[in-house]
């Protein structure tokens, strides 16, 4: 069993991969590597570009705006679990600054601040770029080195036991900063190493050239300058000190990757960001300026090569951001009392609306402001990406044993963008049919056109409203419920109570008015609820094909004849009667045809035909959507009341009855996702509706 079992563990084991993540080698042999593969040294703007870039992109065109999505936000590393949706713009704006800053146009001296409201998905975001990084690094493409120094066990040059003309080599000391081994190579002899390999390094990007900066870290100085010292400036006899290795970076074990949490500021202390002396080395080594004695474990320096991320950014002291100042414009932290050191890492921040609007107001933070890229990240404003996060985290292969009706989600969706729209300007024009024309939907009167204007007269759009948080957390609570758990399902109705209720004590909604407004949004979403499981049930008893099919025929026959003049053939009497324009009239008015348009719509019709014939096709019912729709009403309409749903809400109901209600019931289950509790409470609230006359044809 034992065997099985190791067996079965070693088959899931790369034991090659694993080889690769932990090559060691010379420093000659890594310059066969660099020769041969230059971009092993790009610095970390270039590398987390070409990480997001790795994975592909597609264009697109919406509201008549270019439009790329970058397939790294879906999350492919994790099957899409931190996958984001709907901000595709705000994303473009990223990935432009990240290549700004990859082909050296100023922006890598810049902190990029995501800027947004609580939820926004600006903490996701970055979990996406530290998550993408450090999985690029595992990749052959995404190679990353660092090296080692060879000393004696005190990190002493000091002459060998075997040969006094040699250093002693016996133990490794890591570089603190993970840097690049290149950096050992003197700034004389490096402009010819660049030429040689941007020769070779001729990408697509990165304005065709590896950069090389800064010099080695102090610790690394000193270690260099003692050796160089020792060998009386033989470099080459330093080099086989050095140790390379390849790294990969992680977050948990503090190799590239570092995120920085405020903290009160009486526990502030700008060492956890630059690093700071190490007093017990003090002694050893005799000095407090020896990098030896310096701990290299601030932020800063364990995020070299990689990306440092600032929760909540501006919440930190002012003497943090001035810190932050030198580490974007100069690429060098200044920790106190000890030597500068540079670094190469992207610095992103992420803070909300009030921070930042402290900041606008602080004169003293100008400086700051001007060495920062702001890039807003709103909430969604369009309803099917509002919903695809919602069926990320309640999909059913994460929540089992209970139904998540049709359309929970998608109401819960629609009332959180609503609350994050703007009123509309324009002539009648409600705030439900601006969420429908930002969806894509089409409305009467409106054109892409009308969509642009909208999205000008509201540029906040997306920045005030409620977050996609509070919807989860209110959806949970629904599911954890009594009724829940006793019925093994959840409807719209639950959630909205839900969403209604968490409002009286919601912790960022302070004003009464507010509260109210939301509210008044709830029930408009309720409204639009009703008409959607109305139109379900219509389309439901209306189901019948055979009816349908014959309806269909009929009416074009009619229409035919009407287009022709010609008489139709009654088939009970076998009279050449005259058109039936009561039937035509009674199809087309569902669909809103009025009298003056009806020889018009009947032409369109022929014509429709017509052009399908011409193509070898064969008109059908469902062919034409606008004829389909009025079809499927006009036949929900004849057969309403031999069904009888009114009587729904009584508590007898015939056999007869019962059994075409069974047959529309179960058309629900099958065709739109109904299971058997919420088909029977649809059909009870949809009858309750037409039993108080509240019906309305769609």
């Amino acid at each position: 069993m034992a065997s099985e079992l190791v067996n079965l563990i070693e088959s899931r084991l790369d034991r090659q991969r694993f080889q690769e993540h932990h090559w060691t080698g010379t420093f000659f042999e890594y310059l066969d590597i660099v020769g041969k593969n230059p971009s092993v040294a790009r610095n970390a703007y270039q590398r987390l570009y070409d990480a997001v870039m790795a994975h592909g992109s597609e264009h697109y065109r919406v509201f008549k705006r270019d439009c790329v999505r970058y397939h790294f936000f879906s999350d492919p590393i994790d099957n899409g679990a931190d996958g984001i949706f709907g901000l595709d713009f705000a994303l473009m704006q990223l990935v432009d600054f990240l290549r700004s800053a990859a082909e050296g146009y100023g922006t890598d001296k810049r902190v990029l601040l995501l800027h947004g409201p609580v939820g926004s998905s600006k903490s996701t975001i970055a979990r996406l770029l530290k998550k993408g990084l450090e999985h690029y690094s595992r990749t052959p493409e995404g190679a990353i080195y660092s090296f080692s120094w060879l000393l004696d066990e005190h990190c002493e040059v000091q002459p060998s036991q075997h040969d006094p003309k040699v250093a002693a080599s016996t133990h490794e000391f890591a570089c603190p900063m993970h840097e690049d081994p290149l950096v050992l190579i003197p700034k004389e002899a490096r402009g010819d190493l660049l030429m040689r390999l941007n020769e070779a390094y001729k990408p697509q990007h990165h304005g065709g050239k590896i950069r090389l900066y800064g010099e080695p870290d102090p610790f690394c100085r000193k270690i260099l300058e003692d050796l160089m010292r020792f060998y009386a400036g033989d470099w080459r006899r330093v080099m086989d000190h050095v140790k390379v290795r390849r790294i990969v970076l992680s977050e948990k074990d503090r190799v590239g990757v570092g995120t920085f949490q405020p903290k009160d500021e009486k526990n502030q202390d700008s060492t956890e960001l630059t690093g700071d002396i190490n007093y017990r080395k003090i002694a050893q080594y005799g000095s407090d300026s020896d990098p030896r004695a310096f701990n290299f474990d601030g932020e800063l320096n364990i995020a070299n090569r990689g990306i440092c991320e600032f929760i909540e950014l501006l919440k930190l002291d002012v003497a943090f951001l001035y810190d932050l100042l030198g580490a974007t414009q100069e690429h060098t932290i200044k920790p106190k009392k000890f030597a500068q050191t540079y670094i190469d890492e992207v610095i992103l921040g992420h803070t909300n609306e009030p921070e930042y609007k402290r900041l606008q107001s602080n004169e003293m933070m100008e400086a700051f402001r001007d060495r920062t890229i702001k890039i807003d990240v709103p909430y969604n404003i369009r309803l099917d990406d509002e919903i695809r996060i919602y069926q990320k985290d309640f999909s059913a292969q994460r929540i089992k044993g209970i139904h998540i009706a049709p359309h929970t989600l998608e109401v819960a969706a629609m009332w959180a963008v609503l609350t994050r729209l703007a009123e509309p300007k324009k002539a009648g024009l409600s705030l439900m049919q601006k969420l429908k024309l930002y969806n894509g939907k089409s409305i009467p009167g409106f054109t892409e056109d009308s969509v642009k204007e909208l999205k000008e007269e509201a540029p906040r759009e997306g920045m005030e409203g409620i977050s996609p948080r509070y919807i989860q957390d209110k959806i949970s609570n629904a599911l954890v419920s009594r009724q829940a758990i006793e019925e093994k399902t959840i409807n719209p109705f639950m959630v909205i109570n839900e969403l209604e209720s968490g409002l009286s004590h919601h912790s960022l909604i302070n004003d009464e008015e507010t509260k109210k407004a939301y509210r008044e949004l709830l029930a408009i979403v309720k409204e639009e609820y009703e008409d959607i499981i109305k139109g379900e049930v219509q389309r439901a008893i209306s189901a019948d094909e055979d009816a349908i099919r014959r309806l269909c025929a009929n009416y074009i026959e009619n229409v035919r004849a009407y287009t022709q003049k010609e008489r139709v053939k009654n088939r009970y009497t076998g009279r050449d009667d005259e058109p039936d324009d009561r039937l035509m009239r009674s199809i087309e008015e569902k669909i809103d045809i009025p009298e003056s348009r009806k020889d018009d719509f009947r032409q369109e019709i022929m014509n429709y035909i017509g052009a399908l014939a011409l193509d070898g096709k064969k008109f059908e019912y469902n062919t034409n959507a606008r004829l389909y729709k009025a079809l499927e009403l006009k036949l929900f309409e004849d057969q309403r009341d031999t069904i009888k749903l009114k009587n729904l809400v009584s508590s007898v109901v015939d056999d007869e009855t019962q059994q075409k209600i069974d047959i529309v019931k179960q058309r629900l289950i099958k065709q739109f996702g109904y299971n058997d509790v919420s088909a029977t409470d649809v059909l009870n609230y949809v009858a309750s509706i037409f039993a108080r006359g509240d019906a309305k044809s769609k």
